[in-house]
């Protein structure tokens, strides 16, 4: 069980990295319920609004939900959750609609250096590489490449050639207990490469808006990296700053 030691973080500061650390190693399932305030301030030692300032900081990194009239709940990834928290694409009337995805491909490789240095692996680990099409209403605009450590994924795989119900963060969550805490991309404008531009209906060297995804986990160790292509004709990428 985890407990506070002697820090020069602030007490709610380190109440809410114990809590996070018991969600992250799996001692609060998602959709778990958290014990109430007063039970966590007596367990640590810490004063109740400790606690309720501690919990504040994980709810704004949406690792947490209150319930009114029910209590406080481990977040989980449901499709819906993961479309608006990471999805960033509109359509050019600002409406963000579900996109549909086929896997292209699927397979375990054992990654270059340039494949293993973003997630912090060696060269020569094993990886899932994963290519799909994301379809909005119907037309495909985002090509996706996607790369996963094994060692968090053991045993990976997706339906090559059919359309996925789910969102992979719900699949990474539920499947493999890794949950999605945060991402950073990078964006750039590129031309579209003749195989690319033939699976989105484009002529080559089409203007494509490229975003360089590293997905973090929890304890913030790298667990995905994520290449999209954007057909920006008819969609536009978004961020809130808030």
């Amino acid at each position: 069980m985890n407990a506070l030691r002697p820090d020069s973080r602030p007490l709610y500061a380190q109440t809410e990295a114990i809590l996070m650390r018991r969600i992250a190693e799996g001692f609060w399932a998602p959709g778990s319920m958290i014990p109430p305030e007063p039970d966590l301030a007596a367990e640590l030692g810490v004063s109740p609004g400790t606690v309720r300032k501690a919990l504040g900081g994980l709810e704004r990194r949406r690792l947490i939900e209150r319930r009114q009239g029910r209590g406080t709940f481990v977040a989980a990834h449901t499709s819906e959750r993961a479309l608006f928290h990471f999805f960033r694409i509109t359509a050019l009337d600002g409406q963000r609609r579900a996109p549909t995805s086929h896997v292209l491909e699927c397979a375990t490789v054992a990654a270059s250096a340039e494949e293993a240095q973003p997630l912090g692996l060696a060269a020569g680990a094993a990886l899932h590489r994963v290519k799909r099409a994301r379809l909005i209403a119907g037309a495909a605009c985002i090509l996706e490449r996607i790369w996963l450590p094994e060692a968090r994924f053991p045993g990976f795989a997706l339906p090559v050639g059919r359309e996925m119900t789910d969102e992979l963060y719900v699949l990474y969550q539920r499947d493999h207990g890794v949950t999605i805490a945060r991402a950073e991309e990078r964006l750039a404008a590129i031309a579209a490469a003749p195989d690319d531009a033939g699976l989105l209906g484009l002529e080559e060297g089409a203007p494509l808006l490229e975003i360089a995804r590293i997905a973090f986990d929890l304890q913030d160790r790298p667990v995905e990296r994520r290449v999209t292509l954007l057909d920006t004709a008819a969609h536009r990428y978004i961020a809130n700053l808030d």
